[in-house]
């Protein structure tokens, strides 16, 4: 399945019932500066991974930097998201939720975003197996 570089409507998590169980029942981890969360789900969806992405409004209280970091987040998942998550759940037909939740205390240049989610999207596949073998 050939996945073009897009973050559409299907992709993202909205449901109240999903994110709350994905907040009860989730596995998490931690990988400076996102705290990840995950759930394997057994409902058929048009994507492998439905994900949200949130910033802290504690912690940033401008929108204007809320929305940069989100931003970055969104764009270094799509341009990622079918080669490190995508094919691996795929192979083992695996659907799951996510949630990547920006814990930094600043705004981090985007290069430093591309490789520590690079760091997170490893960690969620070995923990992934890591629980369903």
């Amino acid at each position: 399945m050939v996945i073009k570089k897009t973050f559409c409507k299907e992709e993202r998590l909205c449901s109240k019932v999903l994110l709350e169980a994905l907040f009860t029942k989730g596995s998490s981890f931690l990988v400076y500066p996102y705290r990840v969360s995950w759930l394997v789900t057994s409902q058929t969806q048009l994507f492998p991974v439905q994900v949200v992405i949130g910033v802290s409004k504690k912690k940033f209280k401008r929108s204007v930097d809320r929305n940069l970091i989100k931003r970055k987040i969104r764009e270094t998942y799509r341009l990622n998201k079918q080669e490190l998550l995508y094919n691996p759940l795929l192979s083992h037909q695996w659907a799951i939720l996510l949630s990547i939740n920006y814990i930094g205390k600043d705004i981090v240049p985007q290069h430093i975003i591309d490789d520590k989610l690079k760091i997170v999207f490893s960690t969620l596949i070995t923990q992934i197996q890591a629980a369903h073998v």
